[in-house]
């Protein structure tokens, strides 16, 4: 099995950087817009508008129709997690057979408690769901400098023949076939980098940034045995690797969300999908009697159910344990 021709379903600042990365790795690269303001801009000034300065690889194809993109052996679909559902929906009714289909989101439904994986096989059984995460920022991966990611399948030959289609030598998949720990990797540090951008905005110093992440990646750990993730998917690049980019740069969007929060004012409005994960996250974990208290307080936050010091101080406050 081989992929020539790939179609990216989003044309937002992460989509346009990995139809550049696939255009780079000698791929066939249809990028397909919804809005078709953003469409127009993408086709007539050849950029995006959210990553201003990089030029569109010639060989990108832009469209806005979901048939025309549909047509590809493999598709990446980069749309905001709580979208996920609808776009597959839509993309199903002319995918072929056996498309893989590789969720590039980092969030868990809604009222489902489903994640991306699982949203693709229920919407389009025909597909294979497979998953692309790790620690990268779309600037970074847009302008051609070294990263590396996971892509996780169940079938170990299709994740390998994807990890080689996406690479252009500086984006470095490494394949995978623990789906479920690449996703509650990718989920779950969304919701400890608000946490600690809190710090940060909070100018609680670098000591408690250290142990906060620490700390947080316990709750990762603790989280993923429970939905059966292996230990060395936690450990690499799409867990502790992703959580120690997000917690400690303000490209990160759940981080600047949490600095916001932290210092007291309003968030830009950007996407944070820590935002949306959060409370999920805390659904899930209490069902399965999961201690999260660092995902807990931020979900708390979120709801207007404590304030940053009350959270903070319910932190600080809990009893002396052993480490864990």
């Amino acid at each position: 099995m081989s992929i020539s021709r790939i179609s990216v379903l989003g044309g937002g600042a992460w989509g346009t950087a990995l139809a550049q990365t696939c255009a780079r790795a000698g791929r066939d690269v249809t990028l397909w817009e919804f809005d078709q303001g953003n469409a127009e801009y993408l086709a007539s000034k050849r950029e995006s508008r959210f990553l201003p300065g990089v030029k569109l690889e010639e060989s990108i194809k832009i469209t806005r129709a979901l048939a025309e993109a549909s047509r590809a052996e493999a598709i990446l679909l980069v749309v905001p997690a709580q979208a996920m559902r609808s776009v597959i929906r839509s993309l199903a009714q002319t995918l072929s057979a056996n498309t893989p289909v590789i969720a590039c989101a980092k969030g868990i439904e809604h009222g489902t408690h489903k994640f991306m994986t699982e949203i693709i096989a229920e919407c389009a059984p025909n597909a294979v769901p497979a998953i692309l995460s790790g620690p990268s920022f779309a600037a970074d991966v847009a302008r051609g400098l070294p990263t590396a990611v996971t892509i996780a399948a169940a079938e170990a030959g299709v994740a390998k023949t994807l990890a080689h289609a996406m690479n252009s030598g500086a984006f470095r998949p490494y394949h995978s076939t623990d789906v479920r720990g690449v996703e509650v990797g990718g989920s779950v540090k969304n919701v400890l980098a608000i946490a600690s951008g809190i710090v940060t905005g909070r100018g609680l110093g670098a000591s408690a940034s250290a142990a906060l992440t620490t700390r947080g990646f316990a709750e990762m750990m603790r989280f993923g045995k429970a939905f059966g993730a292996r230990q060395e998917t936690l450990t690499g690049l799409s867990g502790l690797g992703d959580l120690i980019l997000t917690c400690s740069s303000p490209q990160s969007r759940n981080f600047s969300f949490g600095v916001a929060l932290g210092k007291g004012v309003t968030p830009d409005g950007k996407l944070a999908e820590g935002a949306f994960t959060a409370p999920v996250l805390l659904e899930m974990a209490r069902a399965k009697n999961i201690e999260m208290p660092i995902s807990a307080a931020i979900a708390a936050v979120l709801a207007n159910e404590m304030s940053v010091d009350q959270a903070i101080e319910s932190l600080l406050t809990r009893p002396i344990k052993s480490e864990e």
